[in-house]
């Protein structure tokens, strides 16, 4: 039996396109010409089910993902506009809640330590203890999503909480 070119699926010798993709078989005989548009392909009918590409994503692993220094903001984003995770209140809080955390550390970034740059190494810089202090909470928050806990940080996990309740 044949193999879609397109993207890999099993196709019968007589089929004409891929069930999968739509895309023309290049085994196809002559009488599929006979169609409304020679080598076009059809349209997919609606009743083939499109593939999530977050199907295998399981909640606790979305809501580690979001609090991934410097990165994580891209998975929180990602969660946010997920269709499977768009009634789950916990990982839609850990994805606000890991927003907020990397929001934190773009101010410490781009404001506290401009100002910081014209201190001297040998005084303590409060921009380097800030920015241990975000990396230890996001490692903490990282911990207590794999636990399945909601833990709520002061002041952004209660703007993580009421960013979560809206929809």
């Amino acid at each position: 039996m044949p193999f879609c070119t397109q993207c890999g699926n099993q196709v019968a010798d007589s089929d004409v396109f891929c069930a999968q993709c739509g895309h023309r078989h290049s085994g196809a005989t002559s009488s599929a010409s006979s169609g409304p548009a020679a080598g076009a392909p059809r349209p997919r009918p609606a009743s083939y089910p499109t593939q999530d590409p977050l199907a295998n994503l399981s909640p606790r692993t979305a809501a580690i993902l979001c609090y991934i220094p410097t990165v994580g903001w891209i998975a929180a984003v990602v969660v946010l506009a997920a269709r499977k995770f768009r009634n789950d209140k916990i990982v839609r809080f850990h994805a606000f809640q890991g927003l907020y955390l990397f929001a934190a550390w773009m101010v410490v970034q781009w404001v506290i330590h401009p100002l910081m740059a014209a201190v001297p190494d040998r005084v303590i810089r409060i921009d380097r203890i800030l920015e241990g202090l975000l990396l230890a909470v996001s490692i903490l928050m990282m911990v207590k999503a794999a636990h399945d806990e909601p833990y709520v940080l002061p002041i952004i996990g209660e703007l993580a909480q009421k960013s979560a309740a809206e929809q």
